[in-house]
């Protein structure tokens, strides 16, 4: 199965995964920018093609350019790779990929979610204030859950691990098709 897989990255996270899932599956690789100056035909030969970016507010960054040429793809397998700071056990997890794929590309595509981190280190400079303010909204509330998370997302951490690409190796190489989320 010839695999495309494109993605952007702030920190790291998501084009280390996107480099895992590339070496896994023998797939080409491209940043986005990169593959915006794609023609049409360029896509053609491609019998998957995932899109991988980084989550902010609920949803993955710059993903409408792939949403938007998903309908000329139905034919191929597509799936959408999110990359986020929290754990694959968060229940929010959940939520966020039932929303990530609009209704009407559910029926041919999928949604998938690798827990990453965050590095402050190489976060710009909105991105950082964000999550500043985000983190001082959770530390003013009053639940112990919302301190716990004030406290986990405050420094840089890394809990990314390769294990986590296997569901969309699954999906890719028709293991695990499964019904959509």
């Amino acid at each position: 199965m010839k695999t495309l897989i494109i993605y952007t990255s702030q920190t790291g996270f998501t084009k280390k995964y996107s480099q895992w899932l590339a070496d896994k599956m023998k797939a080409d690789i491209y940043d986005l920018k990169e593959a915006k100056k794609k023609d049409a035909a360029f896509f053609d030969p491609y019998d998957a093609i995932v899109y991988a970016g980084w989550i902010m507010a609920g949803k993955v960054v710059k993903s409408n350019w792939f949403l938007g040429k998903a309908d000329g793809w139905r034919k191929k397998r597509l799936a959408v790779m999110a990359v986020g700071g929290s754990p694959n056990d968060n229940p929010d997890v959940e939520v966020t990929l039932k929303n990530l794929i609009p209704e009407d590309k559910k029926p041919y595509m999928r949604a998938f979610y690798c827990q990453g981190g965050f590095d402050y280190d190489k976060m710009k400079g909105p991105s950082k204030l964000a999550m500043k303010m985000f983190t001082g909204a959770l530390k003013k509330k009053n639940d112990d859950k919302s301190q716990q998370v004030a406290e986990y997302i405050s420094k840089s951490y890394d809990i990314s691990d390769v294990k986590f690409i296997e569901p969309i190796v699954d999906y890719l190489e028709g293991l695990n098709v499964g019904t959509p989320i």
